[in-house]
């Protein structure tokens, strides 16, 4: 059995290549084009500009030097007759050019290292030209021989016309000099400034890539579930809040900080949800099973009473049915409480069930005591209120929830006999409202989630004394929505819940 060929994978597309050729340049590779482009370009101008002005420094030198080398020989014209005499007859210097027209007689002639020397045919035949010419500026000529020239025109006092130049090649080898000079400088100057911007800028961002590096370590980390803590952080060494980079890092790990803290309280939230499932599940099932068991209670006796049909089975079918009735009715009760308590703290979590209005907290306290009073008659109960009303904006029923809820605390977990007292008070731009006990206490191990939902004193979960765990988490929760605080402090003997309300009045929501 033969396997096929592999199909050959297609060919790039044009915009694929030239994609791959526009791929983005490295910070490192911008900053270097960008410093080294723009000094080189400095660099640049600034040897032009100064070749421009030395070349024209030497040629105003050169231009002088002819004006002087013309003054020397106009002073041996008369008494020689050639160019070439003329350049013998007195010290001149090398590359030298005398061209003199006298008695209708052309001679050129320029001093060499072995003297003067006449001029060719084609050199001569090539200066004529500016010989004859009037302009007093001087001029540049290119000899076929000689190579370039600066010269000049003048006439002698005896009618001979002559003309005086010297070679440009000294001029134009120190202004290649001073060019290639320039290049070599710019261009060595150029290469160790690459190499230090280069050193510059990978010690500069070396804090950069620890920052690429720690946020690529954090996306590795998996953070859908479970527990998940970040530990990666930039290194301490590479944090710096005087520089730009360094607050990169700084605010990368202030960032990491933050995630951090917010997945650990997802964690807990998911805890406290996965528990509040489980409680709101047990406190659920008791009376659902006790409703079960007394509906099938009665179901059983109704069909004994059915299948005898005697009038004293009759009455204990219809006795028992009216007691798992009652029952029945008391955990539908019971059910109905928990359900509703848990429906308040869903919609005071969304800000919802509250109704503003103005609210005297020192009413509010004295009829809370007076309905507890008769709920709890083996505690001692006490008030203490200021003579003016302590008044608030706020929901009037549900913070007598709140203080129904803290006195119904005191007397469900203390023992006969303890003395509740209740306190309100005004404090600054706040209304205060205490509830002191003197029983035992409450367990410290509980205590950091005392306000937490279907948290218990009492570990039972007997009615009578365990209770549901939400009556203080309800408290807490229309506090915090009336932009309030809600505490406790607690040593044997000693326990006070404390409740802080703005006491200024707010419009209505």
């Amino acid at each position: 059995m033969s396997i096929p060929p592999r199909p050959a994978p297609p060919a790039a597309t044009a915009g694929e290549r030239f994609t791959r050729l526009r791929r983005p340049w490295t910070l490192q590779a911008r900053l270097m084009t960008a410093v080294i482009g723009m000094v080189a370009f400095i660099l640049v101008m600034i040897g032009i500009s100064t070749s421009a002005i030395l070349s024209q420094i030497l040629f105003y030198n050169l231009d002088a030097s002819v004006t002087d080398a013309a003054s020397s020989v106009q002073s041996q014209i008369g008494f020689q007759s050639t160019a070439e005499e003329v350049l013998e007859a007195g010290p001149r210097d090398p590359g030298t050019l005398l061209v003199m027209n006298s008695r209708n007689s052309l001679t050129g002639a320029v001093v060499s290292d072995g003297g003067a020397r006449a001029l060719t045919t084609d050199d001569l035949g090539q200066i004529a030209d500016s010989l004859r010419s009037t302009d007093p500026a001087a001029q540049t000529v290119n000899l076929p021989n000689l190579g370039e020239y600066l010269v000049r025109s003048y006439s002698s006092p005896g009618g001979v016309a002559f003309l005086v130049g010297l070679p440009l090649s000294n001029v134009t080898g120190y202004i290649g000099a001073i060019l290639t000079t320039v290049a070599l400088v710019t261009a060595g100057g150029l290469l160790l400034l690459a190499v230090v911007i280069a050193i510059v800028i990978r010690l500069g961002l070396k804090p950069l890539r620890a920052v690429a590096e720690t946020a690529t370590r954090v996306a590795s980390l998996r953070m859908d579930q479970g527990d998940v803590s970040i530990t990666e952080r930039v290194p301490a060494d590479q944090v710096d809040e005087h520089t730009e980079i360094g607050q990169v890092g700084l605010a990368l790990n202030s960032l990491l900080d933050t995630v951090d803290a917010s997945l650990t309280a997802r964690q807990r939230n998911e805890e406290l949800m996965r528990r509040f499932v489980a409680d709101a599940s047990h406190e659920l099932r008791t009376p659902l099973a006790s409703i079960r068991g007394f509906s099938e209670l009665s179901l059983r006796a109704m069909r004994q009473a059915h299948d005898d049909e005697s009038r004293q089975r009759i009455e204990l079918a219809v006795e028992t049915t009216e007691q798992s009735l009652e029952r029945i009715q008391a955990q539908s009760l019971r059910m109905t409480t928990l359900v509703e308590d848990l429906l308040l703290l869903a919609r005071l979590d969304e800000g919802q069930e509250l109704v503003y209005g103005s609210v005297d907290l020192t009413r509010l306290a004295v009829e809370a005591v007076g309905d507890a009073r008769p709920a709890g008659p083996d505690h001692a109960w006490t008030i203490d209120v200021p003579d003016q009303p302590v008044e608030l904006a706020g929901d009037s029923s549900r913070l007598h929830q709140v203080v129904a809820n803290l006195l119904a605390n005191a007397r469900t977990h203390t023992p006969a006999g303890t003395v509740v007292a209740v306190s309100v008070a005004h404090e600054g731009d706040e209304a205060v409202l205490r509830v002191h006990d003197d029983g035992p206490g409450i367990d410290p191990s509980v205590a950091a989630q005392l306000f937490e939902r279907f948290a218990r004193g009492d570990r039972s979960r007997d009615r009578k004394t365990g209770g549901t765990g939400l009556g203080l988490s309800i408290a807490r929760a229309i506090v915090e929505a009336h932009n309030g605080t809600i505490g406790v402090r607690s040593t044997p003997g000693d326990t006070t819940f404390e409740v802080r309300l703005p006491a200024k009045p707010a419009d209505p929501v």
